[in-house]
């Protein structure tokens, strides 16, 4: 699958050095309880492509067409927000390719393969409300306010978005 400017596949194994090295970026981690060690980012691409398989959906490696570099991921994923099952668009771009329009490219495609491929009518993003740049990103995607709600085990933002 591409855009643009990047190609979006499922996660391999192969990925967990790149990986590492992004998910381990205390910036890029900011909003998570910590950086993902080598074992827990190892787990994620384990349980990214367990996902493929079983739902058809999940966090996809997001690489530069251009060299194959593996810059982040972005997915739809199943999620339980206040006892209701939603369908969660997600992302993560390294530190050194944000403000470069890959997550707003990674995104729109993410909502076209919701809609068009697996035939979703919403999506919500669960956001920390300190992280702007996230926030802005939804906005701009066409995402509302819903509600804030606590999950995770802290305070997140819900924004939504009729497909």
């Amino acid at each position: 699958m591409e855009t643009y400017r990047l190609k979006i596949r499922p996660y391999q194994m192969t990925d967990l050095e790149a990986a590492v090295t992004i998910f381990s970026d205390t910036e890029m981690m900011t909003y998570y309880p910590t950086p993902f060690s080598k074992q827990k980012t190892m787990e994620w691409l384990e349980w990214s492509i367990e996902h493929y398989q079983r739902n058809g959906m999940g966090l996809w490696a997001v690489c530069l067409k251009e060299t194959g570099q593996l810059i982040g991921d972005c997915g739809i994923v199943q999620q339980v927000i206040d006892g209701e099952q939603k369908y969660e668009l997600g992302y993560h771009i390294a530190r050194e390719y944000w403000r470069k329009g890959y997550g707003s490219e990674a995104t729109e495609f993410m909502l076209d393969y919701g809609k068009s491929t697996l035939g979703l009518q919403e999506l919500v993003s669960i956001i920390d409300p300190m992280n702007s740049a996230s926030l802005k990103l939804a906005e701009k995607n066409h995402f509302h306010k819903l509600k804030n709600t606590v999950i995770f085990d802290k305070e997140h933002v819900i924004y939504q978005k009729f497909l």
